[in-house]
């Protein structure tokens, strides 16, 4: 039953993703980057059993960037979908190591840990492969904060990702908790007899 409500949860994510990227313009800067896929990576890795923890969350990325790409008739074989993907693997790798002791309490600060990876691996792939960046540690540190001139800083878009983050991991243990306390209910629950 948790794994069930899991999946439902991470459709939801998934739709929420691309409902996001569709409907939400550029300058909806206080909704720019709040997304649950980190959430997703990193509660995935933690929960899900063998090989799921890698292919579910990463999966939604896929079929979420194949929806929104399609619909900005964007390429799937940008440098920037690779940084993506890598940092989303490096947040599942973090879920892996608390699989053991995945618990809110631990996994809320690994969430920042999680807002941090992606942010310094996408921001960093946007540096190298953008020729708007100057390819200086000057440079880097622009890709880091303020970004590119016409956009929303970059920090908007890291603080968002905290914040997102933050949420989806506390909806994502709930959603758990949740499922697998009414499964432990079904099974203390005796069967009727029958005659």
């Amino acid at each position: 039953m948790p794994m069930i409500a899991a999946l439902l949860l991470i459709l939801s994510a998934v739709a929420f993703r691309i409902v996001m990227g569709v409907f939400v313009q550029s300058d909806s800067t206080w909704l720019a980057n709040f997304a649950p896929m980190a959430a997703i990576a990193l509660c995935g890795a933690a929960f899900f059993p063998g090989r799921l923890k890698f292919i579910v969350p990463l999966g939604a990325l896929f079929v979420s960037d194949v929806v929104l790409n399609a619909h900005y008739g964007a390429s799937m074989l940008d440098p920037l979908i690779f940084g993506r993907y890598l940092a989303l693997a490096l947040v599942c790798c973090l879920g892996l190591m608390l699989q053991n002791r995945a618990t809110l309490k631990t996994l809320l600060p690994a969430s920042l840990g999680a807002s941090v990876i992606f942010y310094a691996i996408t921001n960093a792939f946007s540096w190298l492969s953008d020729p708007g960046y100057v390819k200086s540690f000057a440079g880097f540190i622009q890709a880091l904060t303020v970004g590119l001139p016409g956009f929303p800083p970059t920090w908007l878009f890291f603080r968002n990702s905290i914040v997102s983050d933050l949420f989806f991991t506390c909806v994502f243990v709930a959603c758990w908790h949740l499922g697998r306390s009414s499964e432990r209910e079904r099974s203390a629950t005796p069967l009727p007899r029958t005659a």
